[in-house]
């Protein structure tokens, strides 16, 4: 990789370092080196020593510059679609009542086994591609629609290939928990069983970064959840959890117990989740998409999270039954209008939260000696991203140190 030294001057920066509002810098630049950032600064303070070197030099004209966007939650890979259960739900039938009846995630196992490791690649590079047109530069990519062993490694090996040949971070978690495959049925705890004997497995085939599960009256219990985690904890993974989503499960004290990176969704979050995530720095992921599709009612406990000083990510969940979203610009405004997250909060929640929720400290704040991932858009302030909605204002993003345009 070119590791030339490149200088990115007066630009509105945003870095969300630091106590000033945004981490503000009104005629701010970076100077990057390869794949980090040397310095972050006022324009007019750049050191010489560094600048001696510069080899190339970009000219932002007071465009917005933010950290590169995190998509810290999705299910990128999978075969077919659902949007025949979107008109299911519009006519009154429940998520509950849908997967009861062989829809739901079930559904999408039967596409994704029947589906060409060729063609789940095409598929989600598709996805993917919409997603880095909005600033996106990582992104985490979940299994969960294979539920064998071979499409569960054949899902996450395509989520490897994503990232190689998309040429973009991405962080892969097993969720073989996600749902009781139809051989399965009447034995969910032999089901367990067998998540766990594949789990080392995989890893073995380093396919693994992290551990998912859903645990819900519809997914997994507490205590079978927490079989899947020690099974991660013995090879030293961490975990994270669709945790409270359409019930009060306990599922997020259970996670925290491990030391989750995050719990998401969290509708039904209670006091006792919320002082258990305080506790153990456990990020809270919202997933506005889902909340919106599902129409939903019960709004994640927003000022309990905030007064209890857990950090709040924001993500758009992509799924093809739940949150059929490639607009993690969406997810911003969605926050902000339906949770009531200021523009900075939701903005933070994309980048410095998301890199925590994934348990990655070299990148969503701009920094020296971090990542050198950036986006530049076409605004006048930060605000405007959560402001607007159905329009991108990506002006270029910055990937490892590498310019890729818009």
């Amino acid at each position: 990789m070119d590791a030339q030294r490149t200088l990115w001057t007066h630009g509105h920066l945003a870095t969300l370092a630091g106590d000033a509002p945004w981490g503000g810098i009104a005629d701010g630049a970076l100077i990057t080196e390869g794949e980090q950032i040397l310095w972050v600064g006022a324009t007019e303070t750049a050191p010489a020593e560094l600048l001696a070197g510069v080899a190339q030099t970009h000219d932002l004209h007071g465009a917005v510059v933010t950290p590169g966007l995190i998509d810290c939650h999705t299910h990128l890979v999978y075969g077919g679609l659902r949007s025949n259960e979107f008109e299911l739900r519009l006519q009154g039938a429940s998520y509950e009542e849908i997967a009861r009846a062989g829809g739901g995630i079930r559904s999408s196992v039967t596409a994704t086994r029947e589906a060409s490791e060729q063609a789940l690649f095409d598929s989600a590079a598709a996805r993917l591609r919409q997603l880095l047109s909005e600033g996106v530069t990582t992104v985490e990519i979940k299994s969960g629609y294979g539920l064998n062993l071979t499409a569960e490694a054949a899902s996450l090996a395509v989520a490897r290939r994503l990232g190689a040949e998309l040429d973009v971070a991405v962080q892969t978690t097993f969720l073989g928990a996600h749902a009781l495959p139809a051989e399965f049925a009447g034995r969910q705890d032999d089901y367990v069983s067998a998540v766990c004997d594949w789990l080392p497995q995989l890893q073995a085939q380093g396919l693994v970064d992290a551990v998912d599960a859903f645990c819900e009256g519809i997914g997994f219990s507490p205590a079978q959840t927490r079989r899947v985690f020690e099974a991660a904890q013995a090879l030293g993974l961490p975990v994270k959890l669709h945790a409270e989503q359409l019930s009060d499960q306990g599922g997020t004290q259970l996670a925290c117990e491990f030391g989750a990176l995050s719990c998401d969704h969290l509708e039904h979050l209670s006091e006792a989740g919320v002082q258990a995530m305080a506790a153990s720095g456990t990020v809270a992921t919202l997933l506005p998409g889902a909340f919106y599709f599902l129409r939903e009612t019960k709004l994640p406990p927003i000022a309990a999270l905030r007064a209890a000083g857990v950090p709040m990510a924001i993500s758009t969940d992509h799924n093809p039954g739940t949150s059929p979203t490639l607009s993690l610009l969406l997810m911003l405004n969605m926050a902000c209008t339906l949770f009531r997250l200021t523009p900075e909060e939701a903005l933070r929640g994309a980048t410095q939260h998301a890199a925590r929720a994934l348990g990655l400290k070299d990148r969503g704040v701009l920094q020296a000696g971090l990542r050198a991932d950036f986006c530049v858009w076409d605004i006048a302030h930060p605000n405007e991203l959560a402001y607007f909605f159905g329009r991108n204002p990506l002006a270029l993003c910055v990937r490892g140190g590498q310019l890729r345009g818009a």
